[in-house]
């Protein structure tokens, strides 16, 4: 059983769409469309009005009526930007930059406050963003350097599994983020059953990883762990944190203890065969009640409600092997 602990209610879904709560009087009435989730009718609807959690900067600056960002943000490797560019290039298109040169002076905010990454800001360099020292901190150093943040966590028998992240089965996980780069962990599972790492051997920054192949070493004692990376990529930024610190991998796999930050131009690709929310509920009951087994085998039954298991799973059963554990559980 998955259990929430913590919500975020919403309004509004973003891509020009909006929901509600529906009742019977709902069905067969052209007001939506309806969808039941955890028993409750939700009355989704196209809507030109909703607000927008993933704003294009070609709307916000009114150059076109409605387009929404599906590239996450990362406009560099995005179709229709690149579209938009070259009808400008032709003079067949006005630049969203000279859209927002015609605005008054404090409505001519910054393109990262345009599309919602920051609070409202003026933009104090005629949007030449390449001359703009900020802009290279928030794409540069703010953005890699900051710490993710789960919106929602489910717990799983007591093992944590963050809405919004993707999975890969060999318990890594990726979180698409804002500029369209791609932060990397081991799950809660992981650092659980394999105990506290006494040493990351993580890649240097400018590596470049495949995806399914070894990207890093997990050390204990006299035990080492390879581990699959989820995504293939350039690492743009390694967890500085980690290096002298490598317990803080254990004390937030999801937050402080990330690993590294990856670059890729295909971001959609990379992510497409990885776990989703609802993939990786099932997938973690599964991989639980493979570990229970185990765990029967070593040390006899378990309580009759399954229990929770506790930390450091291999620190107290040694006799489960670390080479089983990681092979079984990180397919390596």
């Amino acid at each position: 059983m998955a259990e929430k602990t913590k919500s975020d209610q919403r309004s509004h879904v973003g891509y020009g769409s909006s929901y509600r709560k529906g009742s019977s009087q709902d069905m067969g009435v052209d007001s939506g469309i309806g969808a039941v989730l955890g028993g409750q009718l939700w009355m989704v609807k196209p809507d030109k009005q909703a607000q927008a959690a993933n704003p294009c900067l070609w709307m916000q600056a009114g150059v076109v009526e409605l387009k929404y960002c599906n590239n996450f943000g990362d406009c560099t490797s995005c179709k229709y930007d690149l579209g938009m560019r070259k009808k400008v290039e032709e003079g067949k298109q006005m630049s969203w930059q000279d859209a927002m040169r015609k605005r008054e002076g404090l409505d001519r905010i910054c393109r990262h406050s345009l599309t919602r990454r920051i609070e409202k800001r003026s933009c104090a360099y005629d949007y030449d963003c390449s001359t703009c020292e900020f802009d290279q901190f928030l794409e540069d150093v703010w953005s890699v350097k900051t710490k993710t943040v789960p919106y929602e966590v489910q717990t799983v028998k007591g093992f944590q599994v963050p809405m919004g992240y993707y999975f890969h089965n060999g318990h890594t996980w990726a979180r698409i983020e804002s500029g369209g780069y791609i932060r990397v962990g081991m799950d809660d599972f992981s650092m659980k059953l394999l105990g506290r790492a006494d040493a990351m051997d993580l890649p240097l920054m400018g590596k470049e990883l495949d995806k399914d192949r070894v990207g890093w070493v997990l050390k204990r004692e006299n035990h080492s762990a390879d581990v699959l990376s989820p995504v293939g990529g350039v690492i743009t930024e390694v967890n500085p944190r980690l290096r002298k610190s490598p317990e803080v991998a254990n004390q937030g796999p999801y937050e402080e203890g990330w690993l590294f930050m990856v670059r890729t131009p295909d971001i959609k690709g990379n992510v497409k065969e990885l776990m989703t929310d609802a993939e990786s509920i099932t997938w973690m009951n599964e991989e639980l009640n493979k570990l229970e087994s185990m765990i029967e085998d070593v040390a006899g039954p378990l309580a009759a409600d399954g229990g929770y298991l506790g930390e450091d799973i291999y620190g107290h059963l040694p006799d489960l092997g670390w080479a089983n554990l990681t092979k079984t559980f990180l397919k390596t």
